[in-house]
């Protein structure tokens, strides 16, 4: 028979524990913004919660581990503003699925620049991502990719139009992984190429407006952006 009041204490048990770790997170984004992710010190964080660094250690062993958390929690925040906008468009829209896409990756990282910094900025030395971070940031390149392969089953995005054979450059298994391989596109095909060149281009872009590599460059950076995103999609076939 269950014992109910067991039940109930491992279930506020496990309350507390999730309201903490939230806690925990809060606090270490706040660093983040002050100091950077080569700063961020599981002992200043337990200090402005008021825990000994003991009691904070059950929540987050280490350093990295804390850093950890705070990529997923960045990457599944970008992926999720991607897979709303992907979802508010028309799914025969094509362009204007992938432009909405890209527009609310680069509104997620204006309004997050420190965790978009942690993300794509300049490695954490001394810090090895796990095996845990690979699908939250593979969520933006996903909803990319399934715009790409939803083109191509519409006949509306062609799989071997350039014949350039440029998925050959790829990492063996990559075209597979994303959903565009050779057996969809052809040996000569450059589909999965060029969706991971709009991947890289979307972000490209990003990161040169957030790290200041456009200052006296271009003035109207919203409507620069949404020019480039119509551009990129062009060339990888985006109708």
């Amino acid at each position: 028979m269950c014992d109910t009041r067991r039940v109930t204490a491992t279930g506020a048990r496990a309350r507390v524990r999730a309201e903490l770790t939230r806690e925990i997170t809060e606090v270490a984004r706040r660093h983040l913004a002050s100091g950077g992710a080569s700063a961020l010190s599981l002992r200043a964080v337990a200090r402005e919660l008021g825990m000994a660094s003991s009691a904070l250690y059950r929540y987050f062993p280490s350093r990295d581990d804390l850093l950890t958390a705070l990529i997923v929690d960045a990457y599944d925040a970008l992926g999720g503003a991607a897979e709303a906008a992907d979802a508010r468009v028309a799914r025969e829209d094509l362009r204007g699925r992938w432009v909405a896409v890209c527009r609310s990756a680069r509104e997620w990282a204006i309004a997050h620049p420190h965790e978009y910094a942690l993300v794509y900025g300049t490695p954490v030395p001394g810090y090895a991502a796990p095996q845990t971070t690979i699908g939250p940031a593979s969520r933006v390149g996903e909803v990319l990719c399934g715009q790409i392969r939803d083109g191509v089953a519409a006949g509306a995005i062609a799989t071997g139009a350039d014949a350039t054979g440029a998925d050959a450059t790829l990492a063996p298994g990559i075209a597979e992984r994303i959903g565009l391989s050779a057996g969809t596109a052809g040996p000569m095909s450059s589909l999965a190429a060029r969706a991971i060149f709009g991947w890289t281009a979307l972000f490209g872009m990003i990161s040169f407006e957030l790290f200041g590599h456009m200052t006296n460059v271009v003035e109207h950076r919203e409507e620069f952006f949404t020019d480039a995103a119509n551009r990129v999609a062009v060339l990888i076939g985006v109708p």
